[in-house]
């Protein structure tokens, strides 16, 4: 029987022989564990991250807040289009990394898209 982990990196695996970052358009990548939110965007082209943010950064989450809310992964969403869009690219491809699009992994691609981040 198989777990949950390796149930999510299964659907993870399918998803990715789907979605491709490019140079023009990178693929945003979210990871959620129990306590925190991440989120980074790659060029799968050349294998290199273009922005990255997450609830451990200083500033997006107080320091007595939990990393584990919805509001908290909205923040990180919005850091990491700020970060991209300084860096004069607009356009990205959602990976939810095996996640089902609902919760803290909508409120990551919410934030970026309230940001200016097109996908």
């Amino acid at each position: 029987m198989s777990n949950r982990r390796e149930l999510r990196l299964r659907r993870h695996r399918r998803v990715r022989k789907k979605v491709n970052g490019t140079a023009g358009r990178p693929r945003l990548n979210v990871f959620r564990s129990s306590r925190h939110m991440y989120a980074q965007v790659i060029d799968d082209v050349r294998g290199h991250t273009l922005a990255s943010a997450s609830t451990l950064d200083p500033g997006i989450v107080p320091a007595d807040a939990s990393g584990a809310t919805v509001e908290a992964a909205r923040r990180v969403g919005e850091a990491v289009a700020r970060r991209l869009l300084q860096r004069g690219v607009a356009q990205v491809v959602f990976d939810r990394g095996g996640y089902v699009y609902h919760g803290r992994v909508a409120a990551v691609a919410e934030g970026a898209r309230a940001a200016g981040l097109q996908f």
